[in-house]
């Protein structure tokens, strides 16, 4: 299995670290006040942009004071208990490895929301208060008012992004220690997409590196885009079929503009198409419709089953095709489609919208909700206007469109088969919505 770059040119200590030399002193100033005895704070929070280094800072300085790292998400160790039952336990016992104690390292902790992971926030301030180790934090956005109260009770300290020559740096140093070609204009322009984000920038170096075997100006021009720019749904499905591997195709879903379930739809019906074996195929639905069940589970439960939902959407699609791990696999370009539903829906829509409209009315003037005009009325309403047309168009105030959707039999054929199906007017949809919602809170 090849390991991600980010993860094998991850700096070992402090020394290691690119750039970023005020943030080091203060960090070394802080665990040298624990190690004194007399600690200058019981806690710091490191703050920036995605990329800048604040995890790899935090390893850096477990392995460089010989210190054990407790690691965690504190936005995945959503509620009280789980926060007590792994960090508050390593903070008041002993270390196993090591000499000098342990360092505990709480990242993305401005992922706490206030509802549903309520207790969270004061769990890690009487962490804090009660804490024999020094505790490190990261958060991108440190100014969320949900973290008002934990801003205060710890050291602030930011990190900035990664300047271009600093950037330049690790990037020619990874593809020394590579053996990859790379041409000093590829690298300026990865440089200037990534925006201070080294994660970004050696993610997509890798992903250049790996699939062409060099990295030169014009693929890179040709693949290269902003990393804060969403894919639109043939993007998204061209970099998920084409991932070499399971962090590319992750990376693709995260980064999509396009909706969990309608994303799922784009998929599939292009899974056949991308694939050929019947086997990969059989893979990619079967990781397809596990993704589906988890995005059930996270809307109707609880949302940390959406990172699974990403795992099975992505990277179970992308490898479900063997061939990948051949050396001389290569990405084979083929046209995408439209799913069929969306296709389908998009022709039909003025007819569903006048549809509608008239089951609008006649609830007007029976006093009755859409939905039960739609399941109980409007068939037999279907079958009344045969015969007598003029008179309830004039009683309900039909438009001639209103009028010529009743007068074809095709469209009033479609409308009965349709009665009782999936296909709903725009209130049942809503308050089904609403059922849903309702439902899942209760116990």
């Amino acid at each position: 299995m090849t390991v991600p770059w980010v993860v094998k040119y991850r700096p070992k200590t402090l020394d290691d670290v690119e750039n970023q030399e005020d943030v080091k002193d203060e960090l070394r100033s802080w665990i040298d006040s624990w190690l004194k005895g007399s600690p200058s704070s019981t806690a710091v929070m490191l703050y920036g942009p995605p990329g800048t280094g604040k995890t790899s800072l935090a390893i850096a300085l477990a392995n460089t004071y010989k210190l054990e790292l407790v690691e965690t998400n504190a936005s995945d160790t959503r509620n009280l208990t789980s926060l007590r039952a792994i960090v508050e336990r390593a903070s008041i016992s002993g270390s196993l490895f090591g000499i000098r104690g342990k360092l505990i390292f709480l990242d993305e902790v401005d992922g706490i929301q206030p509802k549903q992971d309520y207790g969270a926030v004061s769990a890690i301030l009487e962490i804090i208060k009660n804490t024999k180790y020094p505790i490190l934090m990261a958060a991108n956005d440190p100014w969320n008012p949900n973290l008002r109260d934990l801003r205060n009770a710890v050291k602030m300290i930011e990190v900035k992004k990664l300047g271009k020559i600093a950037m330049r740096r690790l990037l020619k140093k990874i593809c020394s220690g590579e053996k990859i070609k790379c041409e000093d204009n590829a690298l300026d322009q990865i440089i200037e997409a990534s925006d201070g984000d080294s994660r970004y920038a050696i993610n997509f170096l890798q992903s250049i590196a790996e699939g062409y075997g060099e990295v030169t100006e014009k693929l890179v021009s040709e693949l290269v885009r902003r990393k804060e720019r969403e894919l639109d749904p043939f993007e998204t499905v061209r970099s998920v079929f084409w991932a070499r591997y399971g962090w590319q195709a992750k990376q693709a879903v995260s980064n999509s503009q396009v909706e969990y379930d309608l994303l799922m739809r784009w998929l599939s019906e292009n899974i056949p198409i991308q694939y050929e074996m019947l086997n990969d195929i059989w893979r990619g639905y079967d990781a397809l419709a596990r993704a589906s069940i988890f995005l059930t589970r996270a809307k109707l439960s609880s949302w940390d089953m959406l990172s699974y939902t990403f795992d099975l959407m992505g990277p179970g699609v992308a490898m479900a095709e063997v061939e990948k791990k051949s050396p001389s696999w290569k990405a084979k370009w083929k046209k995408y489609q439209f799913p069929t539903l969306v296709q389908q829906l998009y022709k039909s829509k003025r007819t569903r919208d006048t549809r509608d409209q008239i089951i609008k009315k006649i609830g007007f003037h029976l006093h009755s909700s859409s939905t039960k005009i739609y399941n109980d009325v409007f068939p037999f309403f279907l079958i009344m206007t045969s015969k007598d047309l003029d008179e309830l168009a004039k009683n309900l105030d039909l438009s001639p469109e209103e009028i010529e959707f009743i007068q074809s039999s095709q469209v009033r054929d479609v409308a009965l088969k349709e009665t009782g199906s999936t296909a709903q007017p725009s209130e049942r949809t809503s308050r089904s919505r609403t059922t849903s919602k309702s439902r899942s809170k209760k116990p």
